[in-house]
């Protein structure tokens, strides 16, 4: 399969390593130029190119960008990408260390890939935000093997959200179905879910006792939660990009 990684980050390039080791064809973007990932495409097999060129090479494309630097991608980026294409989204909202605080969220009223949704203005599906990147490069194992890692897709276009799941299958995961994309505040930072690693029995079962509708007092908690942990890595001196 042709898929096109915009953002070569941690978990970009994660993913470019997995996927072009697994066969695919891979063109990776960051926001500085293609020049500037000769060591990525060294260490990936993955070819560098523009954010406009790996959305239209990809028969899958994914996003994996700072959220609070979504605004800035091109307007055009997805012009001229079959309608059918699936566009992931990996985003993950961190007020402290790196995004500023942003109203629509902090309210509740917007999931964080719903959000993206909307200045993407393409429908997107939210899967890989809450494993880390290491995990994601070296902790696959094939399908049925005991306590292996399950990750929540969430995405409101179901021939999307299949094809989603099946690459993360292939990339030696259980993929586990994690509703509507209004639903997806339940894999967030601050939630049970989040870079826990949890077999997919665990993960059903924690999705499950939330609920489908998140809460007020849901939403104050977990933002309390991640706050907390936000401010453990500050202190640690882990720094976002």
């Amino acid at each position: 399969m042709k898929i096109g990684i915009i953002g070569a980050g941690h978990i970009g390039s994660a993913l470019a390593g997995r996927l072009t080791r697994l066969g695919h064809a891979v063109r990776i973007a960051n926001s500085r130029g293609p020049e500037t990932l000769t060591s990525v495409a060294q260490k990936t097999g993955a070819t560098p190119a523009t954010a406009r060129e790996a959305a239209r090479f990809g028969e899958l494309i994914v996003v994996t960008i700072p959220l609070i630097n979504i605004p800035d991608l091109p307007k055009d980026l997805f012009e001229g990408v079959p309608a059918e294409v699936p566009v992931i989204d990996t985003s993950n909202y961190y007020p402290l260390l790196r995004d500023g605080h942003l109203p629509e969220l902090e309210s509740g009223f917007l999931t964080e890939s719903e959000w993206v949704q909307q200045h993407l203005n393409r429908p997107v599906v939210k899967v890989f935000n809450n494993i880390l990147a290491d995990h994601l490069e070296k902790a696959g194992q094939p399908a049925g093997t005991p306590g292996r890692i399950a990750l929540p897709v969430a995405g409101d276009e179901a021939a999307a959200k299949q094809k989603v799941m099946a690459l993360v299958e292939e990339l030696g995961f259980d993929a586990l179905d994690g509703g509507r994309l209004h639903e997806s505040w339940r894999q967030q930072p601050g939630t049970p879910a989040y870079c826990t690693d949890m077999s997919a029995a665990e993960l059903r079962q924690s999705l499950a006792s939330l609920g489908t509708e998140r809460t007020p007092a849901q939403h104050a908690q977990f933002l309390a939660n991640h706050a907390e942990q936000e401010q453990h890595m500050a202190a640690q001196g882990i720094k976002l990009k």
